[in-house]
């Protein structure tokens, strides 16, 4: 069985006493967590308390909300996956539709910052999704296909051995509005599949997450289909009563 896994996306948002309010209250919930891992995602200016913070928590891991193509150098502004890592960083979230479609990263250069994470001995967290526009052209299917392809593409069969997978609807994230159950496990499945053809192996034991207005009123629900593997959730991570209930929800019968 898959161990369900909740990743909590901060974004741009927080400050300094903010961040430690979070990080507390989510720390002194985590021994209530049952069947579930957990991960943190601030801001990279927060990556050293967060990392000092979480350290002694079982189950609750810290990640990166990026990481550069590239390797150390000239590239000033940039944070590599190595950096990261050694700030303590056992996650890196790759490809958000945010930086898809804010700062224009392409399929390519999402599979290299894929690759640097696996390099760093990270776990990438590959997000995947499709535009309204895309949707409502029907063309899901065939958007969140490529975004798999160009991974494997760049990486190899084994791209996907030790990774996630977020499905990440664009025309639900920050909108309130979210894919059915029923929706997001057709996706969800199309992905496991794709992955299959490449890897079965790796398909079985990949951890795909559902991201776009996640709440903790809809999370059991979704978490129950048999592909839903838990959530990346944005908003609802900065309110630590409610990040907390979706922990929950993703550990409910777990093992």
């Amino acid at each position: 069985m898959r161990r369900p896994l909740v990743v909590g996306n901060w974004k741009m948002n927080g400050r300094r006493h903010t961040a430690q309010s979070l990080l507390a209250a989510v720390a002194a919930e985590a021994t209530t967590f049952s069947g579930v891992d957990v991960v943190v995602c601030p801001p990279h200016c927060y990556l050293g308390l967060a990392s000092e913070r979480l350290g002694d928590c079982r189950g609750i891991a810290c990640g990166a909300q990026d990481v550069s193509a590239y390797t150390d150098g000239a590239y000033t502004g940039e944070v590599s996956a190595d950096m990261a890592r050694d700030m303590g960083c056992e996650f890196a979230i790759i490809g958000h539709s945010e930086r898809r479609t804010l700062f224009g990263e392409t399929d390519g250069v999402v599979a290299q910052k894929f690759a640097r994470a696996l390099a760093a001995d990270m776990t990438p967290v590959l997000c995947v999704g499709e535009t309204a526009e895309e949707r409502d052209a029907g063309r899901t299917r065939e958007v969140v296909l490529r975004q798999i392809d160009a991974v494997f593409a760049a990486c190899g069969t084994r791209a996907f051995d030790r990774a996630v997978v977020a499905y990440e609807p664009v025309w639900a994230i920050g909108t309130g509005r979210a894919a059915s159950p029923d929706e997001a496990q057709a996706v969800h499945r199309d992905i496991r599949d794709a992955v299959a053809r490449h890897n079965p192996e790796a398909a079985a034991g990949l951890r795909i997450l559902y991201g776009g207005s996640v709440k903790a009123q809809n999370a059991r629900e979704l978490f129950a289909r048999a592909d839903i593997d838990g959530g990346l959730i944005g908003g609802a991570s900065l309110i630590a009563d409610d990040f907390v209930g979706i922990c929950r929800a993703a550990g409910f019968g777990s093992a």
